[in-house]
């Protein structure tokens, strides 16, 4: 998606410890006109899926599945990071590390929002070493459900979790593939 790779080549900043911030149109300060085409480009990638849910992890991935929802005309759920006193009945759960945050998280989901009948597309901003995607794999697996595929918007090629995935089966579409990253530049595969 070229106007993806223009948009982080113009405004991605890199930081140490191969940190790609992308939080002046992605993750903090959101590009809605940019989310929205990222949503119509998923749903152009899996339009042959039946897909009846998105599932996404909080926080940063919320946003865009909730614009890829809109052209698939599903609902998103997303696993929560902690459990809150709304949070009732009984959830699936998993271990996550996060890459950014150096943190491993127990990750919820309330089994009333995923069933065996669903087909899952899995919405993510990143894929670094996969943690976040195979926490949510998991919980797709524990549901019963179909996992139709995983789109994610940014993957770091130069780290293992797209390879991990991919090994899986699981069809993995990413829309920018970052192939090396220094603290002065980037290339995209």
């Amino acid at each position: 998606m070229d106007l993806l790779k223009e948009r982080i080549l113009g405004d991605g900043i890199v930081k140490p410890g191969n940190v790609l911030k992308v939080d002046s149109f992605l993750n903090h300060q959101m590009d809605i006109d940019l989310i929205n085409k990222i949503g119509q480009e998923f749903k152009r990638l899996f339009a042959d899926e039946p897909i009846t849910k998105i599932l996404t992890i909080e926080a940063s991935g919320i946003g865009i599945a909730c614009l890829t929802a809109q052209y698939f005309n599903v609902p998103v759920v997303f696993a929560k990071k902690s459990q809150s006193i709304n949070l009732e009945g009984d959830v699936y759960s998993t271990k996550v590390e996060s890459f950014t945050h150096k943190r491993e998280y127990d990750v919820i989901l309330s089994k009333k929002f995923l069933t065996a009948e669903d087909h899952v597309l899995i919405i993510d901003d990143f894929l670094a070493n996969g943690c976040a995607l195979r926490g949510l794999i998991d919980i797709v697996n524990y549901s019963g459900a179909t996992i139709a595929g995983a789109g994610i918007v940014i993957e770091k090629g130069f780290q293992c979790g797209g390879k991990v995935i991919r090994e899986t089966g699981i069809r993995l579409e990413s829309l920018a593939i970052i192939e090396s990253m220094t603290d002065d530049a980037l290339t995209f595969a």
